[in-house]
């Protein structure tokens, strides 16, 4: 991958949590399962993050880890005139601050924290539950659709940490556009 563009980011939530939580459930609530808002998190090629509840799982390999951007949640807040949220309640694993996400889809990117870095491909969109009515506010699943983020494979694993860090992208991207709906489609490539 030819590394293009660099954006100064801020990753402000790493969600790393070994059970779901909105997973069936809905006479009797959300599962109350464990979550750390982590200060780094340990991904591993073809595997997710260490400790989180896809890591590992055939079925997720491609999209092991969901990277959302907080402007879509603070977009839905003021929509909805609701919040403002928890963005851990979306059950997301990294939050960016900065970093239009759509682009990227059907692309690899890096984010680089200091030293280090990992590389990701951005797969499928990371499309809301219905839950979101419950745990944001009522209206908010169908608000954070086309901005849900996007669920993503480790192409090659290292750290991640809470904090400023660069995002290299092989597409342009509008950090202006990070909060804005999307009809969320991977990119053709050339």
């Amino acid at each position: 991958m030819t590394a293009d563009y660099r954006y100064d980011v801020e990753v402000l939530h790493l969600l790393v949590s070994p059970a779901h939580g909105y997973f069936g459930r809905a006479r009797e609530g959300a599962a109350n399962v464990p979550t750390t808002d982590a200060e780094s998190a340990h991904l591993v090629s073809g595997k997710g993050i260490v400790g989180d509840r896809f890591f590992g799982k055939a079925a997720h390999m491609d999209a092991a880890v969901t990277v959302f951007a907080v402007e879509s949640l603070e977009a839905i807040a003021a929509e909805l005139g609701a919040g403002p949220f928890d963005p851990l309640l979306t059950r997301r694993n990294v939050v960016l601050r900065g970093a239009e996400l759509a682009p990227l889809l059907g692309h690899e990117f890096t984010l680089e924290c200091g030293p280090d870095v990992v590389r990701l491909k951005a797969g499928r969109p990371a499309h809301p539950c219905a839950w979101m009515d419950q745990m944001l506010a009522p209206g908010a699943h169908k608000a954070m659709r086309g901005r849900g983020g996007v669920r993503c494979q480790v192409v090659s694993g290292g750290l991640l940490h809470r904090g400023p860090a660069v995002l290299v992208s092989p597409v342009p991207l509008d950090p202006g556009k990070a909060g804005e709906a999307k009809g969320l489609r991977p990119s053709r490539l050339p």
